[in-house]
């Protein structure tokens, strides 16, 4: 039985590597786990929806200091794994070779780029812990977030094939690393602060956010799939080509073209008068989990949204049966 439903899905494969913006790697290249890979630190700072943001720090405005949240592909900057909380203090100082902000693409709206790199990189690490030790009962544990984070996985037969196995713990990475996104707005909502006395809920459901996170899973999913994973160095090099040219397929904006947008939402999407970190600074909310996805409708655009999915099952395997994010108190 599931030698056919392999079959079945791997006949279903050829009509997803057709896709324009994001085909699904068929050829699979597997290449040995990384054993002592660190798990990502903390997430990227940023962003608070809008661009050229105000700032007001204990309850006093700041009159100078703007927020300008606003890419183009071309400062996109390299993709660096997020393997030590100095990476976070490099991005706030401006010292890391990646940048992250907001970017509008007419077919995946706006883009938020810390958020795809946070996704990728939590798949990318838990493939490598998930992949050697396949059909294993284990837990993975996280720091807190309103309770501990705990990856469960559960035990079951994997399929005999090499390639096969590596394609299944692919798409199980990528789907509990959306799993740890969707809890981490969640955490947000009901007040988590990554640091003490410094409020997250302006970020929380922001309506680009887990549009970016899924987005951020499936190509991690494509570059390992590929065979790029066998070092650091190639994942970052493979992200970085990887985004690039989703972005390009998604009809990426100019740096001028993403802030007319935003100016042309601004009152309906978010309120430019208000300043970080007023949660009604941001004014719409998406709080769709689902990980089959459109981005948040934008006003004005006439392109065809572009749905990201990810599949339920792979080779007859149903993907939450094989694991999840729990949350202990």
């Amino acid at each position: 039985m599931r030698k056919a439903l392999w079959l079945l899905f791997a006949l279903s494969l050829p009509a997803l590597a057709q896709d324009p913006v994001l085909p699904a790697v068929t050829a699979i290249h597997p290449v040995p786990t990384l054993g002592e890979l660190p798990p990502p630190e903390s997430l990227r700072p940023c962003c608070a929806f809008g661009y050229a943001l105000h700032v007001r720090a204990v309850g006093i405005p700041i009159p100078v200091y703007q927020i300008g949240n606003v890419l183009t592909l071309d400062t996109l900057g390299k993709h660096h794994y997020n393997d030590s909380a100095f990476g976070a203090v490099k991005n706030l100082l401006g010292l890391s070779e990646e940048q992250n902000g907001l970017i509008y693409t007419r077919r995946g709206g706006f883009i938020d780029i810390a958020h795809v790199r946070d996704t990728a990189d939590y798949t990318f690490y838990l493939f490598n812990r998930i992949a050697p030790t396949l059909g294993q009962a284990g837990r993975i544990f996280y720091s807190e977030e309103l309770g501990v984070r705990r990856v469960q996985l559960n035990a079951f037969t994997p399929p005999a094939g090499v390639r096969q196995r590596y394609q299944l713990a692919a798409w199980l990475a990528g789907h509990l690393a959306f799993e740890i996104a969707q809890w981490h707005e969640i955490a947000q909502w009901y007040g988590f602060q990554s640091v003490p006395g410094f409020s997250e809920e302006i970020s929380a459901f922001s309506p680009e956010d887990l549009y970016s996170n899924l987005l951020g899973a499936r190509l991690a999913i494509n570059v390992i799939l590929s065979g790029h994973g066998g070092s650091l160095e190639d994942y970052n090099q493979a992200m970085d080509t990887a985004l690039k040219q989703a972005l390009t397929r998604l009809m990426v904006a100019t740096r001028g073209e993403t802030e007319a947008m935003f100016q042309r939402i601004d009152g309906d999407w978010w309120n430019s008068h208000r300043r970080v970190p007023d949660k009604f600074l941001v004014l719409k909310r998406n709080y769709d989990l689902q990980e089959n996805r459109l981005p948040t409708p934008v006003p004005f655009e006439t392109l065809p949204p572009y749905r990201l999915t990810m599949p339920e099952q792979v080779g007859g395997f149903r993907l939450r049966d094989l694991g999840e994010l729990q949350i202990y108190p």
